[in-house]
């Protein structure tokens, strides 16, 4: 399973990057506002800390204007991926884009028809929201599972890429469902690492050494 970091703050993504286990960053309108700046320039410097796929989205929602502001997008660096949401126009920019090369990222997915109408507009990603559905009593775990079935029944080359993520349980999860990513916030990636028998664990290994080096 590929780890992508969702955020659009420098900080995290630098801090992330260190650890050498992460292979791509996800942004949207609201991770980027919440940072200020301009927009460009925040890509600018996050495809010179990560060597990975970079999810940016449009914010135009008819066919024209989704198409002008990708191809400014991909300008910007090879590992541009446009995110477009998963509207009729949006999937019908998709079909075109992937016709001219151009990778994309289907988000705000939360049905496994949708996923399905994605994957035959040729879409890199499909992001569906596990975190969002399970805020309206829906299992969003459930979701993943449909489209990871669905996909491996047709051959869809599609990436299944697990968005909204709000524990280590979704996670692991989705990594027994066979997803092929997840792009995980930087508060539940610390979590990742941690357990309380490692720590006590490691504790009494010190405290042990400490009694024969003394």
């Amino acid at each position: 399973m590929k780890f992508f970091i969702d955020t659009a703050n420098i900080e995290e993504i630098k801090k992330a990057a260190e650890w050498g286990l992460l292979d791509g960053v996800t942004t949207n309108p609201s991770l980027v506002a919440r940072e200020g700046g301009d927009f460009i320039e925040l890509l600018k410097e996050i495809v010179q800390i990560v060597d990975g796929p970079i999810s940016a989205e449009v914010v135009a929602t008819d066919y024209e204007g989704m198409l002008k502001e990708a191809r400014e997008l991909v300008k910007i660096h090879e590992n541009i991926v446009v995110k477009v949401p998963l509207i009729k126009e949006g999937l019908r920019a998709v079909k075109t884009l992937t016709e001219e090369g151009i990778k994309t990222n289907v988000t705000l997915c939360f049905t496994a028809a949708q996923a399905l109408l994605a994957a035959k507009a040729g879409a890199t990603y499909i992001s569906p929201f596990v975190g969002r559905l399970d805020d309206i009593s829906h299992d969003g775990l459930d979701l993943i599972e449909q489209i990871v079935t669905i996909y491996e029944n047709y051959g869809f080359t599609t990436q299944v890429l697990v968005a909204s993520v709000r524990s280590p349980l979704h996670l692991i999860e989705s990594a027994m469902m066979g997803a092929d990513v997840a792009t995980i916030p930087f508060s539940v990636l610390e979590k990742l690492f941690k357990h309380p028998l490692t720590d006590s664990g490691l504790e009494t290994f010190l405290n042990d050494w400490k009694k024969i080096s003394e």
